[in-house]
Formats: C-alpha cells, sequence, structure tokens
C-alpha cells in the first residue's frame, strides 16, 4: 500500500470535518482555529457528534484528553463512549462538554508549588489547532491542562501562546515587504535519534530498567570507532520494527520521512517532513509512545536517554526551526528578488540578536541530568551557545554592515541591493555546510538547534525561541517606525540602518570554528558568553530578570509559572541524580560484590587445590589466581567504601530545603562520587568469570539486533 493512502487516516482531520459537519459549521470551526474564535456550546456538540460517529466507525470503544504535562511525557485518561440512561437503557454518549473540557486529578502531576497535594482540581481543555486521533481503540483529543486558578500545568499552554506572540509580532513585520501576509507560523522539523536494544538484556540490567543508562559496564572491545554502522545496511530486525513504526505514524499523520543508522552501534534516526510547531510537537510527543509499544512487538525496548552508553555517542533531537507565512513563504529562505532577500535578512539577523540575548535561557531550555552527560562531550554541541552561519553569509553581513548610517544614495542602495543582497541566494545554493560542533547552526533555510536531548519535549526549547524571537521582531518594528516616522527615513534606509546596528550586536555569538575545542572556551568567555556545565547552573537563567520580563511581557508565562518551572526543573534534576545513585548502590552491593566474592570463594578453593598437590611450591603454580583474589578484594573494598560515602553524601543533600541548594549538592557531592564506583565495577567485569557476570554487557546489548 502507497504511504499516501494510508496517511492520517486514523486522524480526524478536516477531510472528515468537510464530510461530517455542514459547511456553515465548517467554516465556524476554521475561524476558531484560525483566528483563535470563542466556539459556541451548540457548535462544540456537533463536533463532538462528528467525531464520535468517525470514532465509533473506526472501532473506537474510549475517549481521552491526550495532554503533556511537565512530566516530560503524554498524560491520559480513558472514558468509554458507553454511558446508561436514567431508565437504564445503554447508549454511546459524547457531547460537546465532554470535548472541550475534563477535570484530571492536578494533584499527582510537577506543579511547582502551584497545586497543593489536598487542591486536586486541574483542567484539561481541547486545542481545535491539533487534530483528534485514534491510538488503539481510544479517540485522543489534543488538549492544554490548566490548574483551577489557570497557570498553565504543562508544555503546549505556554507553545501556543508564544506561537500566537511571534505570529503577531513577525506579521507586524512583514507587512514591510508583503502586504497580502496576516499570518506567520513557526515550522519545526525534529531528527530523533534513539537505540534499540534486545528486551531480553534490558531485563537483566537493572540500572537501564530504573534509569534508562548504564550506570556501570565496561566498554566492548568494537564500539563505533570503524564508523561502520552509520548510514550502513538497516539490520533485518531493525527494519521489520521501522516498517510498523512507519505504518502506525503514517495513519496518525506523523509524516515520517527519513530513516538510517546513526554513529554508535544500534543506534538509529527517524526524521518527519516539517510542520507546523504545536502540530509537530504533539507528533513527536506521539512518536514516542509509538515506539515503545511498537518495539515490544518486536521483543526490543526503545532507549531515548541522552548517553544511556559510556564512550559510545549518545542521542539528541535537533530542532530545525523556520518561520513560514500564509503566503508559502519561509522567511528564512532567500528569494528570487533583492526585497524578498532583505525580508530574509532581516529574519535572519534578528533571529540570531534574539539567541545572543537569551543565550543562557535557551541552553536551559535543554538542560537536564540525562543532557549533561552529552552536551560537550566531543559528540555534542558544547554546552556554550554559538551561532554558525557559514563563511559566505557572514561576508555577506560584513558587507551590510559597512552602509553608511542614515539616508542611503541612490547609488549606494543600488549597490547593496545588486551586489550584497541580490546574491544571497547563488551563495547560498551550494554553501550551506554544516559545524556539526555548533548548537545553533543555519543551514540553508532554517536554524538547526542542535542542543536538545533525545528525550526531551520539544515544546519547551520551541516555546522559548519563540518568545526571544518575537520580542526581538517587536523591538526592531518600535525602530524602524521611529526612523521612519520620526526622521522622515524611507523604509528600506531605516530597515539597513537598523540591521547594520544589529549586525555589530550579534558578533560575539557567531562562531565557525570547532566548538569542541579549548580554544573555543578561553573565547567564549572572551565574549561573556556562559558556560554552565550543570542542569542547575543552567536553570537559574528561568529567573534573570530579562527573562521573566520575556514570558510576562508577552503573556506567555507569568512570574508565578515560571518560577514554578524553575523549581519543577530543579527537582526533577535532584530525583533523577538520586534515582540513580540509590540504584548504583543497590547493583553495586547486591549484584557485583556478591558475584565478585563467589568468583574469589572459586579462585580460593583452586589455591588450597594446588597447595595440596604442590605443598611449599604451590605459590609458583598459584602466583595469578593470588594476584587476582588480591585485585578482586581491593575493587570489592573500594566499592564498599564508595558506596557508604555516597550514601552519607545523599543524606546530606536531602536534608537541604532549597531546591537550587539541593540539586546543587547532588550535582557536586553525589553524582561525583557515582563514576569512581562504576570505575572499580567495571575492573571486576574484566576479572570475575564471564558466566558468573549478572548483568548483559556491552558487547551484547550493543550487538544483539
Amino acid at each position: 500500500m502507497k504511504h499516501s493512502e494510508i496517511f492520517g487516516a486514523s486522524v480526524f482531520n478536516e477531510n472528515n470535518f468537510k464530510q461530517y459537519l455542514n459547511k456553515e459549521s465548517f467554516n465556524s470551526l476554521i475561524e476558531v482555529i484560525d483566528k483563535g474564535n470563542k466556539m459556541s456550546r451548540a457548535l462544540a456538540d456537533q463536533i463532538a457528534a462528528a467525531m464520535k460517529s468517525w470514532a465509533l466507525s473506526k472501532g473506537a470503544t474510549h475517549y481521552s484528553h491526550w495532554f503533556q504535562p511537565l512530566t516530560g511525557a503524554t498524560a491520559e485518561k480513558h472514558d468509554a463512549f458507553f454511558d446508561i440512561t436514567v431508565d437504564g437503557f445503554p447508549l454511546e454518549k459524547f457531547d460537546g462538554a465532554e470535548l472541550v473540557q475534563q477535570e484530571p486529578d492536578a494533584s499527582s502531576f510537577p506543579s511547582g508549588g502551584i497545586r497543593n497535594t489536598f487542591e486536586a482540581r486541574g483542567y484539561t481543555a481541547w486545542d481545535p489547532t491539533s487534530p483528534a486521533f485514534i491510538f488503539d481503540t481510544t479517540l485522543c483529543i489534543p488538549t492544554i491542562f490548566v490548574s483551577y486558578t489557570g497557570e498553565a500545568l504543562d508544555y503546549k499552554t505556554p507553545l501556543l501562546k508564544s506561537i500566537a506572540s511571534l505570529d503577531q509580532a513577525a506579521t507586524s513585520v512583514c507587512k514591510y515587504f508583503d502586504k497580502n501576509v496576516s499570518k506567520v507560523y513557526p515550522t519545526l522539523g525534529w531528527e530523533q535519534e534513539y537505540f534499540l536494544i534486545d528486551k531480553s538484556l534490558i531485563d537483566s540490567r537493572p540500572d537501564l530498567k530504573m534509569t534508562g543508562r548504564t550506570l556501570l559496564g565496561h566498554g566492548s572491545s568494537k564500539g563505533q570507532q570503524l564508523s561502520d554502522h552509520y548510514f550502513g545496511s538497516i539490520p533485518n530486525r531493525v527494519l521489520e520494527f521501522m516498517k510498523e513504526l512507519e505504518f502506525e505514524c503514517l495513519r496518525l499523520g506523523i509524516p515520517v520521512k527519513t530513516r538510517h543508522n546513526e554513529v554508535a552501534p544500534s543506534q538509529f534516526e527517524l526524521a518527519p517532513i516539517f510542520e507546523e510547531v504545536n502540530l509537530s510537537v504533539d507528533h513527536n510527543s506521539l512518536l514516542m509512545d509509538i515506539m515503545h509499544k511498537v518495539a515490544y512487538k518486536h521483543d526490543l525496548e526503545v532507549l531515548f536517554h541522552e548517553k544511556p552508553f559510556n564512550g559510545i555517542n549518545g542521542s539528541g533531537k535537533h530542532n530545525n526551526w523556520s518561520l513560514a507565512t500564509n503566503t508559502g513563504v519561509n522567511l528564512l529562505s532567500p528569494g528570487k528578488t533583492p526585497m524578498s532577500n532583505l525580508q530574509f535578512l532581516t529574519f535572519f539577523i534578528n533571529t540570531v540578536s534574539a539567541v545572543l540575548d537569551h543565550e543562557e535561557l535557551l541552553i536551559a531550555a535543554t538542560s537536564s541530568a540525562s543532557n549533561d552527560l552529552r552536551l560537550g562531550a566531543n559528540e555534542a554541541p558544547p554546552a556554550i551557545l554559538s551561532v554558525f552561519i557559514g563563511e559566505q553569509l557572514t561576508k555577506v553581513i560584513e558587507d551590510l554592515e559597512n552602509v553608511s548610517k542614515g539616508k542611503l544614495s541612490p547609488e549606494e542602495k543600488t549597490d547593496l541591493k545588486l551586489n550584497v543582497i541580490g546574491k544571497i541566494p547563488e551563495i547560498l545554493l551550494d554553501n550551506t555546510d554544516r559545524n556539526r560542533t555548533s548548537p545553533f547552526a543555519f543551514t540553508g533555510n532554517k536554524f538547526e538547534f542542535r542542543a536538545v536531548g533525545s528525550k526531551a519535549n520539544c515544546a519547551k526549547p520551541m516555546t522559548f525561541l519563540n518568545a526571544m524571537v518575537a520580542e526581538k521582531l517587536i523591538s526592531f518594528k518600535i525602530k524602524v517606525d521611529s526612523l521612519v516616522d520620526g526622521k522622515n527615513m524611507k523604509k528600506d534606509d531605516a530597515i539597513f540602518n537598523i540591521l547594520r546596528d544589529q549586525i555589530k550586536e550579534i558578533k560575539p555569538i557567531l562562531f565557525e570554528g570547532d566548538g569542541y575545542s579549548d580554544i573555543w572556551v578561553k573565547e567564549a568567555k572572551k565574549r561573556n558568553l556562559s558556560h554552565n556545565k550543570s542542569t542547575p547552573e543552567a536553570l537559574s537563567a528561568y529567573l534573570f530578570e530579562k527573562s521573566v520580563s520575556l514570558f510576562s511581557s508577552l503573556n506567555i508565562l507569568s512570574q508565578r509559572e515560571i518560577e514554578a518551572r524553575y523549581i519543577v526543573d530543579l527537582e526533577e534534576y535532584t530525583m533523577r541524580i538520586q534515582i540513580e545513585a540509590r540504584t548504583l548502590g543497590d547493583i553495586s552491593r547486591n549484584h557485583i560484590i556478591p558475584t565478585a566474592i563467589n568468583y574469589q570463594n572459586t579462585l580460593i578453593e583452586n589455591v588450597r587445590g594446588l597447595k595440596e598437590i604442590y605443598g611449599n611450591d604451590f605459590k609458583k603454580y598459584a602466583k595469578e589466581q593470588m594476584l587476582i583474589i588480591e585485585r578482586i578484594s581491593g575493587h570489592v573494598s573500594a566499592i564498599n567504601s564508595g558506596v557508604n560515602s555516597m550514601i552519607d553524601s545523599r543524606k546530606k543533600a536531602n536534608e537541604i530545603s532549597d531546591h537550587q541548594n539541593k540539586a546543587m549538592e547532588y550535582s557536586k557531592q553525589v553524582l561525583t562520587k557515582m563514576d569512581p564506583i562504576r570505575y572499580h565495577c567495571d575492573k571486576l567485569e574484566l576479572l570475575v568469570d564471564n558466566t558468573l557476570w549478572p548483568l548483559a554487557k556491552y558487547r551484547e546489548l550493543l550487538f544483539s539486533c
């Protein structure tokens, strides 16, 4: 069956609305989606009836408000269409009230103090801009999730607000170039990296089950050093998984396009066609759910952790972001005329300028306990935000920087438009090479944000980026208008002048070199760029005055909401490290040490036997055995004392009530004690009889598919 024939088969999309609604109701719904008009109860009832009829015809038995709480995962509570009337008559029921709003328990979701345990009320409300879909036998309705008092308890609510703010700001600027533009929307194309591991092997690893990564394990003799896995032939077992995954994705309207082997063994990537950012975020969250369920059918398990294995590449989720208009124009793609290229430069330079203004906040949006293990590890971008634009585009903005201040002469303007701006499409045509070490790179017609972790919800970094660019575009328009109105300057001259000033300002964040080098770390410090190496340090950017002002001024997040998210992210960091430390202590003492002692006893019995045979000459024959016995004792002692020290540090950290200080204590005192324990466990793995070792080894985990 062709992909086009199954695409969206399980989605209640616009075509279904046209079939199930009359023309008037359909047009009213489009007004709700496009303009944010309030939905009437009568319209909600009609839509609910249409959805129910369609869902029942597809075999659905339940419906659910599907939302994205601050856990980072998706959430759903299934209710049956089935109901009974007062006189005992059974029927299928689903009305507008149930479509538009539900009341799940909000007390058990992270809220950062917005909701107390005894305040259980929270509300989910339908997001009509993202279509409902059937997953298995449940009609899933994408929704926002807010508290009883109206604060956002999810990722979607601020994302939608950031999209609206960016639309308004960008559309106003677009009017300088094209009066027909009435809507601008951000687009997103994510690249999802992941590992696939045999499920039976995962089941033998408590660390992978509990934390998503291996807390110990000696590296395999063969890893990724031969570069033979990257873009290699896809293993048959994996290919069967991918085929079923793609089928399920296409039915649910996820436009998957690309699949391939990644760099590390057992690592793969999937990427879709670009979509409007809200829908794209929903699709990525849904994708990760689907992947787990499809993998289970193939006796596989998907690992989304950013660094599940030591010594080989971890996984990211590159977020390719751009801006599109209702007229079909990509604002970050050069056009055929100097005017369209000036429009491109306007949005390109303002985006870079916005990133510079809030570079710490953008890195904070990607920070987590798991992503800390990946960023800056010579496999992923460093935790220093820089922007790569390429040599040719650098030359363009340098030429623009040299434009004389004030009004341009006709000759200057002609030269600028023809020889600088007019040639942008030509120079970008074959010069969009990528700097793999750049966290934020321009790649021809989009910006690729590479610091986002593989298990992250894309909504957070996209919300932050949308907000930053919206704020910058608002400022840009005010400045241009002031020159046009206040100094009687022509529009083009005003735009050139503002862009020229911005180019001078953005130079500190532009970097074309090796982001992994120590030279860049020193250079970034000179440029006053931040370099927060841990999540607790990075998250402090949430509370910067300019960050709070950014979100509150655009009505995306209130100060209370951003402070709550700061607490939620700190708490999650602390709990992740706490779980890892407890798991490592358990494995070390209940698996590794007993196994090592068991093997040591075998060696001791061997030495005793040699002594019985050879008498006082036994040492000559038992030299190696005795050396191994001694080494095992040394490693066992080091592990035990290391676990004791780690437990003491954890107890001390748990007494701290301040969220920031507690997270910092876990970062500096608990996390740092885990690697020495791992070192001695891994040494024992090389000493102990392979048949006794209780955990699947790297060579088995990474080469099982």
